[in-house]
C-alpha cells in the first residue's frame, strides 16, 4: 500500500517517522513547441514524474519536452478535448499526489509547491484561485471574467460552498481520490466537473492564491462563449440529473495508432 506524507511507520527502533509523498505532474500540451519547454525546466525539486499528455500536435512539442526533460513521460490523449488529455494523464500518473497545469505558459509551475504543501496538510483536493489574496491575473479579459464570477456564483449556490475561482485549471489531488472523483467530461468544463465532483465526494477542498500569467507564445485554445456554455449545460446536468458514468468514450484515431 502506498503510503504518503504524513503516514507513520515504525523504523525497528519503536521510533516514528515519515515517508515523503511522490508527486507527479500532468501537463496536457497540443502545439505548444514555444511554452512547452519553459514549463518543463520550471519544475521544483519536488516533482517527481512529469507526465506530458500530447493532444496530437503538428509541430514539434513531444520533440521540445523530451529535450527538455529527458524523463518525462509523453503520451497521446485518447479523445479530443482537454478533459480526454487531462483524463489520459492522471490515469498514467503514479504519484501519490497529482497536478496539472496548462503548458502554455499561464501557470507558473513554480507554484506547484504550494498545492503540494496544502496536500501535506491534509487537504485532498486544491484548487488555484486568481482571487484570493496573492493571487492575480495577466490575462483575464472582461468578457472572462464576467462568465468566471457568474459561474462561481451558480456553483456556490447550489452546492452551498464559497469558492473564490472556477474556470481555473491549475488544481491537485491525492491520487487515492481519483475515483471518488468520477471525471468524464472531454473539453474545459472538465474544471468544474472536478470542482463540483470534489464537494459531492466530500473531499477536504482547499484553494491556494495563484497569479495566471501570459502565454508565453501563441494563442489560447480556449473559446470563452463555447466552453462558457458547455460549463452551464455541466452546471445543470450536475445538479438536476442524477450522478452517472459517461459510458462511451470519442477515441482518435491517432491515438490508436500511436498505441
Amino acid at each position: 500500500m502506498r503510503r504518503g506524507f504524513g503516514d507513520h511507520y515504525s523504523n525497528g527502533f519503536g521510533e516514528s517517522t515519515h515517508q515523503r509523498a511522490t508527486v507527479s505532474v500532468v501537463v496536457p500540451a497540443r502545439n505548444e513547441e514555444r511554452n512547452v519547454g519553459w514549463v518543463l525546466r520550471g519544475m521544483p525539486a519536488r516533482v517527481d514524474e512529469v507526465v506530458v499528455v500530447d493532444g496530437f500536435s503538428r509541430d514539434r512539442t513531444v520533440e521540445v519536452a523530451h529535450e527538455t526533460r529527458p524523463d518525462s513521460i509523453v503520451v497521446s490523449q485518447r479523445g479530443t478535448g482537454k478533459g480526454a488529455a487531462m483524463r489520459t494523464g492522471f490515469e498514467r500518473a503514479t504519484g501519490d499526489y497529482v497536478v496539472v497545469l496548462d503548458a502554455d505558459g499561464s501557470m507558473d509551475p513554480a507554484e506547484i509547491d504550494y498545492f503540494v504543501n496544502a496536500l501535506d496538510a491534509g487537504y485532498q483536493f486544491v484548487k488555484g484561485s486568481r482571487f484570493l489574496p496573492g493571487g492575480g491575473s495577466l490575462d483575464l479579459t472582461r468578457l472572462r471574467t464576467a462568465g468566471n464570477q457568474t459561474l462561481v456564483r451558480s456553483v456556490n449556490l447550489l452546492w452551498g460552498v464559497p469558492f473564490t475561482d472556477l474556470c481555473y485549471g491549475y488544481v491537485a489531488f491525492r491520487r487515492d481520490c481519483l475515483a471518488r472523483l468520477d471525471l468524464t467530461s472531454p473539453g474545459f468544463e472538465i474544471e468544474t466537473e472536478m470542482c463540483i465532483h470534489a464537494v459531492q465526494a466530500g473531499l477536504r477542498i482547499a484553494e491556494v492564491p495563484s497569479i495566471e500569467l501570459a502565454r508565453q507564445w501563441g494563442t489560447s485554445n480556449l473559446h470563452a462563449t463555447q466552453d462558457g456554455i458547455r460549463i452551464l449545460r455541466t452546471l445543470v446536468r450536475e445538479r438536476l440529473a442524477p450522478r452517472r458514468r459517461r459510458l462511451v468514450d470519442a477515441l482518435d484515431r491517432r491515438a490508436l495508432v500511436a498505441g
